[in-house]
Order: structure tokens, then sequence, then C-alpha cells
């Protein structure tokens, strides 16, 4: 929790936009705490709140939600080796809970998996207090989003912040040039592809950006395997 506590008032405010950008794009109340609750996925509730609004086809809706959180793939993957001998339901629990920053910090902690049962204990406590402060900064914060929605002005720009904290965050997770030439390709491929309907160049362009970068990595790695130099700066 005190590893969190810091990032914790930032978490918040991140919320209650998306709550306050619910209610004003549209979405009843019930469906907008419905959505927190169950998503509680900032990136792929913004994503899915215009298309919702424009009556977009579900699988539209799905798609984009999915790639926007594709990521989270990743992520399991490479919990999955820290996880396999707790219980499912805490397995299940911990797939909800587990949000960007929580295991970020989490495998900075533990850079390999615990063996013994005192370690794995370790694990489980961390993890849970760190999740618990993260989920409850941005249930709290969202909520009370959507209860005072109505009585915030709409030309706040509350949008534009939220894209302005969207473009933070991908700064900040852009640490290798791989990274960062997946972002240029991405935002290019936006561009390029704006004029189609229902925000399908957000498709387009992590569809692009993910083979791209992926055939790339591929051929740095078949090219330059001994070059440790490179090892790095990927």
């Amino acid at each position: 929790m005190k590893d969190i506590s810091s990032a914790a008032p930032g978490i918040a405010a991140w919320g209650m936009m998306i709550g306050v950008a619910m209610i004003q794009s549209g979405m009843n109340v019930f469906d907008s705490v419905l959505m927190t609750l169950i998503v509680f996925a900032g990136s792929s509730q913004l994503a899915a709140i215009p298309l919702l609004v424009a009556g977009a086809p579900l699988w539209v809706i799905w798609a984009t939600a999915f790639c926007v959180n594709l990521r989270f793939v990743v992520f399991s993957a490479h919990l999955r080796a820290y996880m396999m001998s707790w219980p499912r339901w805490e397995r299940l629990l911990a797939a909800y809970l587990t949000a960007d920053l929580s295991y970020v910090q989490f495998v900075r902690r533990y850079e390999k998996p615990a063996e013994d049962l005192e370690g794995k204990r370790s694990e489980q406590a961390y993890l849970a207090g760190n999740c618990f402060l993260n989920w409850s900064s941005w249930m709290i914060a969202s909520l009370t989003g959507i209860a005072l929605a109505h009585y915030i002005p709409t030309d706040w720009g509350l949008g534009f912040a939220g894209v302005l904290a969207l473009v933070g965050v991908t700064c900040s997770l852009a640490s290798s040039m791989l990274k960062r030439f997946s972002c240029l390709v991405g935002g290019v491929v936006a561009v390029l592809f704006f004029t189609l309907p229902l925000k399908l160049n957000i498709l387009v362009a992590i569809a692009v950006a993910v083979v791209f970068c992926l055939s790339l990595e591929m051929l740095f790695q078949h090219y330059f395997k001994n070059s440790k130099y490179l090892k790095g700066k990927l």
C-alpha cells in the first residue's frame, strides 16, 4: 500500500474524470456504475464510451476494448509463474484487481517467483495490499465523478484532460527504442485513417503497430542477437 500510495491521487483523478465522462456522454447512472464496477479499466472505458453513445455494433465495442487491453494478456502470462499455486478463485480475483501500476510494482519487487511457502505468502500479501488501495482509489473517485457529473460544467475540458493523462502514461511506458517506435507508428496510422467510421482507425493503428514492431524485433534479434548494446536498447 505504501508503494502505490504516491500514485493513488493520480489514479483517483483519472477515475473521477472517467466517471464524469460517462455521464456527460449520455450514459445513465445505472450503466455508468455497472461499467465502473465490472470493467475497471480506464483506457478501454474511455475508448468504448463514444462507441456506446454512437450506437456502434457490439463487435466493434468489444474489439476496441479487447485491443486496448491486450497488454493484460502479457501481464497475465508473466504472472502465471507466480500464481499457479494459488487457488483458482484467488487467481481470478487477482486478474480483475491487477492494474498496470500494480503489475509493474509487483514484478519490480519480486523479480523471480518464490519457491517456498513464506515467499509465496509474501507475494500474495504485497499484491493484495497494492491492488486494494489502487482499486479503492479508482472506485471511490469514479463513483464520485458519476454522482457529481451533472454539477460539473462541460466546458472544463475534461475530455482533453483525459487525452493529456493518456499521453503522460504513454510517454512514461515508452522506455525502449521499439516502444517509442511503436508509439510513432500507431500515432501516424491513427491520423492517416482518421476518416474511418466508428473510430476504427484506432483498431487499425494498434494492429499495424503491433505487427510492424514485432516483425522489427524479430529482425533485430535475428541479425543482431549477439549485440549487447542493441539488446539493452530494444
